[in-house]
């Protein structure tokens, strides 16, 4: 059993993490709420400038984005039974801090919305053990048919689990990243 803080990482090490305050009290709110996704920052994914390449960003968000639908019910057992799966339809990045080698992070999740063929839904990555917010990446996934390839409705258990899910986050702060657009004009999320 992992200690409270405590969460295992995609490599087995174990990583420590402060939460936010309210994150408490999300996890008792629904058992789903954030998926505490964790990882370690890998030697392969360095670049000449010391700290985790932008590439390896999306990396990380999308095996974070692999435990939300996990988490949601869309898991490999769902999707294979059901002949669907999710494409990405839109997904933006912001970077905040940097990560280096060796450093543990951890991913929340917040579901933004959603209708019976598409997830809005972002997720913030924290530095495991400083607590600071690293970067946050928001998306819009669609899920659909294996055999038309074209976007589908999600079966009725899994949007029973995302409303109540939304109900939940609907009385969480937004994150100032969500909805931004890239621009000379846009103001800075970070101090």
């Amino acid at each position: 059993m992992t200690p409270p803080g405590m969460q295992l990482c995609c490599d087995g090490r174990k990583a420590r993490f402060q939460p936010r305050p309210w994150e408490g009290a999300i996890a008792e709110a629904a058992d789903v709420i954030a998926s505490n996704y964790t990882c370690v920052v890998r030697p392969e994914w360095i670049d000449n400038n010391g700290h985790m390449n932008m590439g390896y960003y999306l990396v990380v968000f999308d095996l974070a984005t692999d435990e939300w639908m996990r988490l949601i019910g869309l898991d490999a057992a769902h999707r294979g039974a059901r002949e669907v799966t999710t494409f990405c339809l839109e997904a933006h990045v912001t970077y905040h801090r940097e990560v280096r080698e060796g450093d543990p992070l951890r991913f929340t999740t917040r579901l933004l919305a959603h209708d019976a063929k598409r997830i809005h839904y972002v997720h913030e990555m924290f530095h495991g053990a400083a607590g600071y917010l690293a970067a946050t990446n928001e998306l819009m996934s669609l899920h659909v048919s294996q055999q038309t390839r074209r976007g589908a409705p999600m079966a009725p258990e899994i949007l029973e689990r995302l409303g109540q899910i939304q109900r939940t986050h609907d009385g969480l702060p937004r994150p100032p990243q969500v909805g931004r657009v890239i621009g000379l004009g846009a103001r800075p999320t970070t101090q």
